[in-house]
């Protein structure tokens, strides 16, 4: 247990951030998730669904929930993915 009053104090800011990261990458995990789905079942919104992913993911980047490399490497898979089933 803390010991100082400011140890108390990032005890609760360290939860606090750890509840709201924990929600911001359930949510990168979800829209790759929808977004994989639409690729794969040739839905006709799968580009803009897409889109809409990796402009969710880039705001996690801002944000500093998710690094950039790792976001880099999950919107490279999801373009060679849309590309794939657009070109076949």
């Amino acid at each position: 247990m803390a010991n100082t009053k400011s140890a108390k104090k990032n005890v609760l800011v360290n939860e606090r951030n750890r509840t709201r990261n924990l929600r911001y990458k359930t949510l990168s995990k979800t829209v790759i998730k929808e977004a994989n789905l639409a690729i794969e079942s040739g839905h006709e919104q799968a580009e803009a669904l897409v889109r809409s992913t990796l402009r969710t993911l880039d705001k996690l980047v801002s944000k500093g929930i998710l690094k950039q490399s790792t976001v880099a490497r999950k919107k490279s898979r999801l373009a060679i993915r849309l590309n794939k089933k657009v070109s076949a």
